[in-house]
């Protein structure tokens, strides 16, 4: 007769680990299982500076974080998007906001309304029609409030935080829940000898911790799920081929603390920047058959706004994912489960919504195959769309002045992420799939900043009429501007609300 699962035994720590541990916690509540969480110290984390996207603060809330006491032990500050240099061209730039670009009309997407005017001056800047990627432009953030019809009302935000001391910020956290942390390194992983599922693991110190449920946030070793049990990774190299990342903090400039993450590329990758109260974290994502480790730090070290603070940190990856993300009763979650290079910062999304997934998936002591198939379909269909966004901001360039950006231009793409190309070339348009991560706001910021272009806009657009349509345009890049003028500038709301000690 099935049971509920009375034990859960989370390996490895970091953001997945105590992300996990703190979600599970706060939903299933003490009573209905022990979790335990093991991590060494000895071990260290990938945990660098981190950048988010805005749901983020749907799992804050979950856990009734506040939000100020949150940003202030993290040392972090707020992100309103990402801006993009060199991507589509070199010396091109633009930005990839939050929230929405204007306002939809008459059932009409607000995108098919600008391209019918983006080519009259007055139109060109599609940054005018977003809050976010004005006032990212302008320094300044403040969260929403209800204001009526105004811009202001739907200010859409994440944040930048250091990522190791969220996790120790989500262990506090766990812990008052009952979460039990023990620190040791595991040396070997029993098996029940009929079902195949994992038994126990045990430490270097002899101790056996047993249990019901095991949760995987190893980090790329993936010791349960790959080196015990055998799920084969599914390597995404071909579409993605950056394959390495050097990291290095830098000190803070007057003025650097800019509200939005910032992504350039170079000659065979990208380097990031995401700035900090504390720091700036800046990082080199590239592809080792191009560039190699010492060109690639040095590339980093040149392109630093202040003094670098350490030594740069080298990772090795493979873009891609367990070929299954739960297998028996183990389910992989954060870099054991699969990596998407951090150029839309969804990595902690990854965690966040295969945490969801479990829950709404919950096992029994059958861990039956009807729930592990539909949490495999599902976590492979969302990182599927994830890559194919991803691969549009390297495939849809007009670079070819290095051969890596010639692979890229020119390399063969997934059909689903060709389709949604040959529409927008054909119509302009753009659309969700399945409820997937990123909308169609997204999809056109990335198309219209890469430089695709369309060879024309939604008909329907025209049964208004062309003047009525500039009016209404002006209007909301005229309430845009003073949104703008009305809000804080960034730093000098961290400094009211939420600055670090």
């Amino acid at each position: 007769m099935a049971e509920r699962v009375r034990s859960i035994v989370i390996v490895g720590g970091g953001t997945a680990g105590w992300m996990t541990a703190a979600a599970l916690a706060r939903i299933l509540g003490p009573d209905y299982a022990s979790i335990t969480l093991i991590e060494s110290d000895a071990i260290g984390t990938v945990g660098v500076g981190e950048a988010t996207i805005p749901q983020i603060g749907t799992f804050n809330r979950l856990l009734g974080i506040d939000e100020n006491d949150f940003v202030r032990r993290t040392k972090g500050s707020f992100k309103l998007g990402i801006e993009f240099v060199n991507w589509g061209g070199i010396g091109r730039r633009y930005f990839h906001p939050f929230g929405k670009y204007g306002i939809d009309m008459e059932g009409v997407s607000f995108h098919a309304y600008w391209q019918r005017l983006a080519h009259e001056a007055a139109f060109a800047d599609l940054d005018a029609f977003s809050l976010m990627a004005r006032a990212a432009r302008a320094n300044k953030f403040m969260p929403p409030f209800d204001a009526g019809n105004s811009p202001l009302s739907g200010i859409a935000y994440a944040y930048h935080f250091d990522a190791g001391l969220y996790a120790l910020y989500l262990r506090e956290l766990a812990e008052t829940m009952g979460v039990r942390r023990v620190e040791g390194r595991i040396v070997d992983v029993q098996r029940d000898g009929e079902s195949g599922h994992i038994a126990a693991v045990q430490l270097e110190s002899g101790t056996q911790v047993a249990g019901a449920l095991f949760i995987d946030c190893s980090g790329f070793g993936g010791l349960l799920i790959g080196k015990t049990l055998g799920v084969p990774y599914i390597d995404w190299s071909a579409h993605l081929p950056c394959n390495r990342a050097v990291a290095v903090p830098c000190a803070s400039v007057a003025g650097g603390l800019t509200p939005f993450t910032r992504s350039t590329a170079h000659g065979a990758g990208w380097q990031w920047r995401i700035p900090l109260q504390h720091r700036t974290g800046n990082g080199m994502v590239y592809c080792s058959d191009y560039l190699s480790d010492d060109e690639a730090a040095a590339t980093l070290l040149g392109n630093l706004d202040g003094a670098a603070l350490a030594d740069p940190r080298f990772i090795r990856f493979t873009t891609g994912h367990r070929a299954r993300f739960w297998e028996g009763n183990c389910v992989a979650i954060g870099l054991s489960a699969g990596f998407m290079e951090p150029l839309e910062s969804t990595s902690i999304w990854m965690i966040q919504t295969g945490i969801a997934r479990l829950l709404s998936n919950f096992p029994d002591s059958r861990f039956a195959e009807a729930e592990r198939a539909r949490y495999n379909r599902l976590m492979i269909e969302e990182s599927e769309l994830i890559r194919d966004f991803l691969i549009l901001h390297y495939h849809a360039t007009e670079r070819s002045d290095t051969p890596f950006w010639d692979y890229c231009r020119t390399m063969a793409i997934p059909e689903r992420l060709a389709e949604k190309m040959r529409v927008f070339e054909s119509s302009g348009r753009c659309f969700r799939e399945h409820d997937e991560l990123f909308n169609d706001t997204s999809w056109f910021a990335v198309m219209v900043g890469q430089g695709m272009r369309w060879h024309r806009h939604d008909p329907v657009v025209e049964l208004m009429r062309e003047a009525d349509t500039r009016a209404r345009l002006a209007h909301i890049a005229g309430a845009v501007d003073k949104s703008v003028d009305y809000m804080p500038d960034h730093a000098a709301y961290i400094r009211q609300h939420c600055a670090a000690g």
